[in-house]
């Protein structure tokens, strides 16, 4: 019965899976090659993030869609590895702005870097053609309401 619900081919779901998981491994190896070899699952999600802009922590968990309690220990953490700093927000003396460090920046760009190269390469493996249409593709799947959100905008540049 499965096999007659797919047409005899494999679950498109779980394609996607087994791609993004395969693409995660290959940027981790890569970036792992650079002297990133202590990211976490979150950190890109936080890099792109403060890449786009600082923010507070409660930006931060608005924006990761976590609690600010979550957020707060991811950027301890992501503090203490070297990624991020805090710095007194000029605006609100009360409020202390998250940023990246510079070895956050360097790990951002060796990350947009691999994406880049991942991209290229899939171009000259599939054709462009092939690779513009999963884009059409993703990004219909992915719904507009995602793609115009600001809060995933900045990460997706």
């Amino acid at each position: 019965m499965g096999d007659m619900a797919t047409n005899g081919k494999p679950d498109f779901g779980i394609l996607l899976l087994l791609a993004d998981q395969e693409f995660v491994r290959e940027l981790r190896a890569a970036t792992a090659e650079q002297g990133f070899d202590d990211q976490g699952r979150s950190d890109g999600f936080v890099l792109r993030t403060l890449g786009a802009a600082p923010t507070t922590i409660s930006g931060l968990a608005e924006r990761l869609e976590i609690s600010k309690q979550g957020a707060g220990q991811i950027i301890e953490d992501m503090e203490r590895r070297g990624y991020v700093e805090r710095r007194p927000d000029p605006t609100d003396g009360r409020a202390r702005l998250l940023s990246l460090s510079a070895r956050g920046e360097a790990a951002l760009a060796a990350a947009r870097k691999f994406h880049q190269s991942y991209e290229r390469r899939l171009r000259r493996e599939h054709g462009d053609e092939a690779i513009d249409a999963v884009r059409a593709v993703l990004t219909a799947m992915a719904g507009e309401s995602q793609t115009t959100d600001p809060h995933f905008r900045a990460l997706m540049f």
